[in-house]
């Protein structure tokens, strides 16, 4: 760990060049808390230092409470980079300086939020905290539903018709016509197969049979029937139940997802591909809510730290803590997609440690529908909120006022500040958690969908993801280490960027190249260097590693490779899910699938590198 000290310290001092401020202090307070504290004072406490930094910018001044765990000065402000709080803070009394320097803002972001998450497996018992939660909180979701309160209800339901009833419409004509397209995703299952061995999934449910045919779904046309003689289809109380796992997120705790059995993602699929259409297609909803693209949300919070008008609000546990009951008050007037949205819905979970639960919550990450159908939930619940400040019920051209000042990304919201308090009063009280840690609105900071202003510049910063690379073999650390060196030196952090070019440079051949080339290199605005000529093709080549992460072999054959070729060409000539349209090419890779797809498939186990020539741009 002698060269993560290292690495630390050009950091610091990059960032002291910045901020015409030595950080010789504050390099020692880092290696004297690392030696005793480890890797969780980088992971852990120093992002609870950032953090409290965002929070004291967003109410003004340093609280009493922020920064714990830090000597502070007469004044309040901790002598841990004081060199750069005192151009942010006033040292005597911790108010928030009139010009703050911005610069200083985000050198004390970079460093303390820089390790925030990095991938690093946390311990058995944050795990095991974790599940706990996961089991706590469907608890609580079960209150909640108990308690509800029936004006702010009614009010839910009516304003969930005023948003969706066009977009719901769509999409219920779709399922009674039998028009949607049922088709796999890319993430692993509860059942545990293979990429192409979905295709030859033979489990079905009772209540996916009423709406969904396993023969119009699991065969290629009515004559490969037969084929389909040891399919089980299985009562409601049989059903296979989703299966709930954690995955690496940060040092502090893991996230948790749940697998959905095969049938019931199928279907999901195809739901999702209907509802993406008929809201894109929906002026009012599509500016609303997105799932494609995060810059909308970007610019709204760029907007509002400007010029203080919107404010930006994180929800926490925010997919598990959607009831299902909420995702019912949306569809009650569609009886067939809200049929639809049921049958592949997961009624169960087998929890580790706790066995097979009865869910309360509509879906936990993992479900194709969670996405949309928690952003459809959040967004009403605001306009309920709304509606309670403005004291009247809110009409279609409340609505339409409200576009562009209003919007949803998963959990992430967008709102007037005017409408904070009652939008959070309404949001608890159906359940949700806000996040006050991360949401802002009294002063010039905001943050939403992985970027960070203040006062109208981008303060965002870049994140280290992995450990760095000890030895040639470890390649996902060494892609990870690239790509972190090149963001640094985009950021203008010069110092830090050479020293990984030593460090990196003695474990891989590193040339200059474009940030375009395959080659993993370093990129430069100095453009990109050339180590010989192609003879054939008279241009420059480089020297490097080049990225190889081949799909793993699962052959697919017969029926399934026909049902899969079927559906994939069903999805290009109707636009797709993705609008797609009838380009294969693109189609392959949108969905993603290529020209072996029938030969090789799912994500990779592993990633390797590879030493060869190649173009540096």
């Amino acid at each position: 760990m002698k060269s993560l000290m290292s690495f630390v310290q050009n950091v610091l001092e990059d960032l002291g060049t910045w901020c015409d401020t030595s950080t010789i202090r504050d390099y020692k307070t880092v290696t004297e808390r690392f030696e005793h504290e480890g890797m969780e004072f980088l992971t852990l406490c120093l992002p609870t230092f950032g953090r409290d930094l965002e929070k004291a910018l967003d109410q003004g001044f340093v609280a009493p409470d922020q920064f714990s765990g830090f000597r502070r000065s007469s004044g309040g402000l901790p002598l841990f980079l004081r060199g750069f709080l005192e151009q942010v803070f006033d040292r005597s009394t911790g108010l928030l300086l009139e010009q703050p320097s911005v610069v200083c803002i985000w050198a004390v972001r970079q460093l303390t939020l820089m390790f925030a998450k990095i991938s690093l497996r946390c311990s058995d018992a944050r795990r095991k905290g974790a599940i706990d939660g996961y089991i706590e909180c469907e608890k609580e979701v079960r209150e909640a539903d108990a308690v509800a309160d029936p004006e702010r209800v009614r009010r839910y339901l009516r304003i969930s018709t005023l948003l969706w009833s066009s977009v719901f419409s769509v999409v219920d004509e779709s399922v009674f016509n039998g028009s949607t397209i049922s088709k796999h995703g890319p993430g692993s299952t509860a059942e545990r197969l293979t990429g192409n061995g979905k295709w030859r999934q033979r489990e079905w449910t009772q209540r996916l049979e009423h709406l969904f045919p396993y023969g119009e779904h699991l065969a290629s046309s009515w004559r490969h029937f037969q084929s389909l003689s040891d399919v089980r289809l299985l009562e409601p109380g049989a059903e296979r139940p989703s299966r709930v796992v954690d995955v690496p997120k940060t040092h502090k705790s893991p996230r948790i997802i749940a697998l959905e059995p095969s049938c019931m993602q199928y279907v999901q699929q195809g739901l999702l591909g209907e509802l993406r259409k008929a809201v894109d297609a929906d002026d009012i909803a599509s500016s609303l809510i997105g799932w494609a693209s995060q810059v909308p949300n970007q610019h709204l919070a760029h907007q509002g730290s400007r010029n203080g008008a919107l404010a930006t609000l994180d929800l926490s546990e925010a997919s598990d803590r959607v009831s299902n009951q909420h995702v019912r008050g949306l569809l009650r007037n569609h009886p067939w997609l809200n049929a639809a949205v049921d049958s592949c819905r997961s009624r169960k979970a087998d929890v580790p440690g706790h066995g097979v639960i009865r869910l309360a919550k509509f879906a936990s990450m993992g479900s194709a529908l969670t996405f949309p159908f928690e952003s459809m939930v959040f967004m009403t619940m605001v306009f309920v909120g709304i509606e309670e400040r403005l004291g009247r019920p809110v009409t279609l051209e409340d609505v339409k006022h409200f576009q562009g000042k209003v919007r949803v990304y998963g959990d992430d919201i967008i709102i007037p500040v005017d409408y904070v308090y009652s939008v959070i009063a309404v949001l608890e009280s159906f359940g949700l958690k806000v996040n006050a840690s991360k949401s802002f609105w009294s002063g010039k900071f905001r943050e939403s969908c992985g970027k960070d202003y203040y006062d109208g510049v981008d303060v965002s910063i870049t994140r280290m993801r992995r450990v760095f690379p000890a030895r040639r073999a470890d390649a996902e650390e060494i892609v990870s280490a690239v790509d972190f060196r090149n963001q640094l030196y985009f950021a203008g952090m010069w110092r830090s960027a050479a020293w990984l070019d030593m460090e990196l440079g003695g474990l891989i051949p590193f040339p200059t190249v474009l940030p375009t080339s395959p080659i993993l290199g370093r990129n430069s605005y100095m453009g990109y260097e050339t180590q010989k000529l192609c003879l054939t093709m008279h241009r420059p080549l480089v020297k490097g590693l080049r990225v190889v992460a081949r799909p793993p072999v699962d052959i697919l054959e017969d029926e399934g490779a026909l049902m899969k070729v079927l559906t994939l060409s069903a999805l290009a000539s109707s636009g797709g899910p993705n609008e797609a349209g009838p380009n294969w090419r693109k189609l392959f890779a949108d969905l993603p699938v290529d020209d072996e797809h029938l030969m090789r498939s799912g994500r990779s186990k592993s990633v390797s590198t590879k030493l060869g020539w190649s173009t540096p741009y």
